[in-house]
């Protein structure tokens, strides 16, 4: 859950600002943020077809350990490796440390309780309030501008989110159900923001190691339950966590902390108002879930709403050169308007 600064504050006091060795090269192709940022959407968007297909045999804490364990052992070789960097400072280490628990943790394991108590429709409606939070959080804190186009843009999406939910939810829903639902989309919200302030310090594949490694260490206490879980659970629900873990989390995070280095926080959160839309084609693809009607228009309007919110962004980043950045040049991670 996230958020940048005027001109990206430093994390502590002892941390210094951005200077022009600290700020990130501009891709070889100014797409490139925006590809990764569509492979994650599709790979978020797979975990909820996957769950669908495989069922799940996991209470929420043991589920996020298995998940982020999962996640932790396949990003182990970028450790190996040297690509890992250890954050610079004490407040640095803890800025990475709070994230990945809130991230990788926290999140996981209330959206996974909030599933037990509201169906997934519902709860996916709910966390994608998180959108609108950081476009507004971005705009005033990181000043990264609220245009209208923006804002119009994440109302139309979340209006065919709301449709999706109209239209596939079970009606199962429950006070406690409906305040996790809205407590994980502040953890995401937050988790969006925290990690754009802190990319101009720590590059995004040592914040996203870290981060998963410290999200899998908080939910060692569920040990002793995933154990009792694995005995009891079918292979499809063991794989269907691993694959949320390797993919949507591991891989997906990669390139999203890479997206969010070089694009504003408020649009390319904005760009997961398509998950939804996502979902609904996926479903009818690999799982033969042909939408109801009120659910195609739903996700028409995730596709368009989202797309009206990114494209102006998307536009000016084709239009820029590639290379370096210039050591005068704007602050790293904005995207010029």
């Amino acid at each position: 859950m996230p958020v940048p600064s005027a001109a990206h504050p430093p994390a502590s006091s002892s941390a210094p600002g951005p200077t022009p060795s600290s700020v990130p090269p501009r891709p070889s192709h100014p797409a490139l943020p925006w590809l990764a940022a569509l492979l994650v959407m599709i790979m978020w968007a797979s975990s909820f077809v996957v769950i669908r297909a495989g069922g799940a045999d996991f209470s929420p804490g043991a589920m996020s350990l298995l998940r982020s364990g999962s996640a932790a052992v396949v990003l182990l070789p970028l450790a190996l490796l040297g690509r890992v960097r250890m954050p610079r400072s004490p407040r640095l280490w803890l800025g990475v440390i709070g994230w990945g628990v809130a991230w990788f943790a926290a999140y996981t394991i209330v959206l996974n309780a909030a599933e037990l108590l509201i169906d997934a429709a519902t709860a996916a409606m709910l966390v994608n309030v998180a959108p609108l939070i950081v476009a507004v959080a971005s705009g005033l804190l990181l000043r990264e501008g609220l245009p209208v186009r923006l804002v119009a843009g994440i109302l139309v999406a979340f209006g065919g989110i709301a449709l999706i939910t109209v239209a596939t939810s079970s009606g199962r829903v429950s006070g406690a159900g409906l305040l996790l639902g809205l407590l994980a989309a502040l953890l995401y919200a937050g988790s969006v923001l925290a990690q754009k302030t802190l990319l101009p310090h720590v590059d995004s594949t040592s914040m996203t190691v870290v981060g998963i490694v410290a999200g899998f260490l908080a939910c060692l206490p569920f040990a002793p339950a995933l154990i009792g879980e694995l005995a009891e659970a079918s292979a499809a629900s063991v794989v269907t966590v691993v694959y949320m873990g390797v993919f949507p989390t591991a891989c997906a995070f990669l390139l999203w902390g890479y997206a969010l280095t070089s694009t504003p926080a408020g649009v390319l959160s904005s760009s997961s108002l398509i998950v939804p839309g996502i979902t609904v084609a996926m479903a009818w693809i690999v799982l033969g879930e042909t939408p109801p009607p009120l659910a195609a228009l739903g996700g028409l309007l995730c596709l368009v709403g989202a797309g009206s919110a990114v494209a102006p962004s998307v536009l000016a980043a084709l239009r820029r050169p590639a290379g370096p950045v210039p050591a005068t040049g704007s602050p790293a991670g904005r995207v010029p308007r």
